[in-house]
């Protein structure tokens, strides 16, 4: 009984390891790339597959899309800007073959990828253009990353700058021209202002000097604004043309 006992856990130990080696499940978004004695030979997946054990390899890829923090950059921009630069990376694997046979590690490359391809093109950029333009950047690091990737058979579908780390002297310089624009801006608003409103007063004087009724009617309207007001405030309405008899005889007495 015994060896027979022993034999039967031999056999069913052996069949536990063929099944583990042979049945394979992946999930949804998982390929798997079999290599059956090192020759490519498909790819397989979603659900059950069944490999031939010792004889056959697989590697899963996954076909999620994969956000890929690029670290900050210590680069010089074409102004002569010292400043540190952090991106993300969005992309996912539309060919698991090309993935696993033309890279050697498609995580790998795409970072070192988009951290050499950050540099080149930050460094091409002036400081404004950098914050002011911020999606041209990106449409372009998009575009030269996923021309990179292509062949790998990667698809890099964003490219987002996400940090922009100015030196201390730098924020502060920007932070006086900002100021500086500021005050620019309510110096010509102001002067706007002052320009509309003469030319409104120069309006109204030509109206009053066609129709001078419309200065008594004026001051009229200003009594009644006074006179609503509570106040301590009492004034007596002199015509102009009472004082213009005195006006005359003090400019003939210093004649």
């Amino acid at each position: 009984m015994e060896p027979s006992f022993s034999l039967f856990v031999i056999i069913v130990i052996f069949l536990v390891f063929f099944l583990a080696s042979a049945i394979k499940i992946l999930r949804e978004y998982e390929r798997a790339v079999i290599f059956r004695l090192g020759r490519l030979i498909d790819t397989k997946g979603p659900g059950i597959i069944i490999l031939i054990p010792i004889i056959d390899k697989m590697v899963r890829v996954s076909l999620r899309t994969i956000a890929l923090d690029v670290p900050p950059q210590d680069i010089i921009t074409r102004d002569n800007v010292s400043i540190k630069v952090s991106a993300v990376i969005y992309f996912r694997v539309m060919d698991p073959r090309k993935a696993v046979v033309e890279v050697q590690d498609y995580l790998f490359a795409t970072s070192q990828m988009s951290q050499t391809t950050l540099r080149s093109i930050v460094g091409q950029s002036e400081l404004d253009d950098l914050l002011a333009a911020r999606d041209k950047i990106n449409q372009e690091l998009q575009s030269i990353i996923d021309s990179h990737t292509e062949p790998w058979g990667i698809k890099v579908s964003n490219v987002e700058v996400k940090q922009i780390d100015l030196p201390v002297e730098m924020q502060s310089a920007m932070a006086r021209q900002a100021e500086a624009e500021r005050n620019r801006r309510a110096k010509v608003i102001n002067a706007e202002g002052e320009l509309q409103a003469s030319q409104k007063l120069s309006d109204a004087a030509k109206v009053i000097g066609e129709y001078p009724a419309a200065i008594q009617l004026r001051f009229l309207q200003t009594m009644s604004e006074i006179a609503s007001k509570n106040n301590s405030t009492t004034f007596f309405p002199v015509p102009i043309d009472l004082l213009a008899p005195f006006l005359d005889k003090k400019g003939e007495a210093k004649k």
